[in-house]
Formats: structure tokens, C-alpha cells, sequence
């Protein structure tokens, strides 16, 4: 068995603690509240700046074969996730300039940067986000809620092209030498994270 498959595998219930939180579920049904998502939002924006850094940051470190796939992961955050956010930003009315970071996304956006000072460790950090959003993605397009803002971000990160950038990130971590153990504490971190993150518009 890979490393990203063994990961994955420990990962799974903790999706589906992902599925029953309050705002994942108001977005799969279509009826979570504006200021709940605006909040996110604001946060999630703040913290995907964060990501590309992380990406650039082991983009620097990157064996030769690995350096186009961190390089187009920056980009695709970058230019493709935010723009979403903007994009949504605009119809939920939040003030993505203004934001500033709430205590999960400080501290998870600092585990990130400090765990890419190591190449192999920031992989193992970052893959909690990735397959997470591209696992959440799939499973909530099964059944779309008609709400259009929610769907539009569904759709985002059930896009088979985000899925194949999950499994780019699989194989750079399978490729990678690192300690497995580590690697799964430090993906076990990301993943806690991942659930405190859901928590933020409660106490934004």
C-alpha cells in the first residue's frame, strides 16, 4: 500500500465528520446562512494566500521532476480557487481586503509554512486540504442543493481537474522519502485542522 493510499485510509472518518459539521451540511443542503458562509469565506480566502506560499515554498526545494507540478499547483490556487473565492465574495457581500485571520487560520496557516521548511513534511502537512476538498467535493456533487452559490462551489472542488491535482500531490508524497510515521502525524495534525476550520463563522 502507497503512503497517500494508508493516509487516506485514516482520513476517511474524519470526512465524515467533515459531512455532519453544521456548515458543510447547510452547503450540501443549500440553506446555510449567508453571514455563516461570508465568515468562512473571509477566512478560507486568508488561508488559500497561505497555500500558494506553501506550494512556492517547496516549489524551491523540489527535485527537478516534481518542480512543474508545484509551480501549476501555486498557479491553479492562485488563480482558480481565489478567483472563486472573489467571485463569490462579491455575491455574499464579505470584505475579503479587510479580513483578517481568525485563530484556526493563523495557526494552521503557520503549521503549513513551518512544516514546508522540510520538502517531505510540507507534502505530508498539505495533503490533509487537498484530498479533503477534492473527497468532500465528490461526494456532495452526488446530490447538488439548488442553491446556485453553493453549487458553483461544489462544483469547484468535485471538478475532475482538481482531482487530478490531488493525485499529483498523492504521487509527489509517494515519491518523496519520508518517515511514514511522520508523515502521519503531520497528516493527522492537517486533518484536525481541516474540521477546527469548519468552526471559524461561529466564532468569526
Amino acid at each position: 500500500m502507497s503512503l497517500s493510499t494508508h493516509l487516506e485510509e485514516i482520513g476517511l472518518p474524519q470526512i465524515r465528520q467533515q459531512l455532519a459539521h453544521p456548515t458543510v451540511a447547510g452547503i450540501a443542503r443549500g440553506d446555510l446562512p449567508e453571514q455563516v458562509f461570508r465568515a468562512w469565506l473571509e477566512q478560507d480566502y486568508l488561508f488559500l494566500l497561505d497555500y500558494v506560499r506553501v506550494f512556492a515554498r517547496l516549489a524551491w526545494q523540489a527535485p527537478a521532476s516534481h518542480l512543474g507540478d508545484l509551480v501549476d499547483l501555486a498557479h491553479a490556487t492562485y488563480h482558480d480557487e481565489l478567483s472563486l473565492h472573489r467571485s463569490l465574495a462579491a455575491d455574499f457581500g464579505a470584505d475579503l481586503d479587510g479580513a483578517t485571520k481568525g485563530e484556526t487560520c493563523a495557526e494552521y496557516s503557520a503549521f503549513l509554512l513551518d512544516s514546508a521548511a522540510s520538502y517531505a513534511d510540507g507534502l505530508a502537512a498539505l495533503y490533509p486540504c487537498m484530498w479533503g476538498y477534492s473527497t468532500l467535493g465528490a461526494i456532495l456533487a452526488r446530490t447538488m442543493p439548488d442553491e446556485p452559490r453553493y453549487r458553483r462551489w461544489i462544483q469547484t472542488y468535485a471538478d475532475p481537474e482538481f482531482a487530478a491535482s490531488t493525485r499529483r500531490c498523492a504521487r509527489m508524497l509517494d515519491e518523496v522519502a519520508v518517515d511514514p510515521a511522520r508523515a502521519e502525524r503531520l497528516f493527522r495534525q492537517g486533518l484536525r485542522f481541516e474540521l477546527e476550520f469548519w468552526d471559524v463563522p461561529a466564532t468569526a
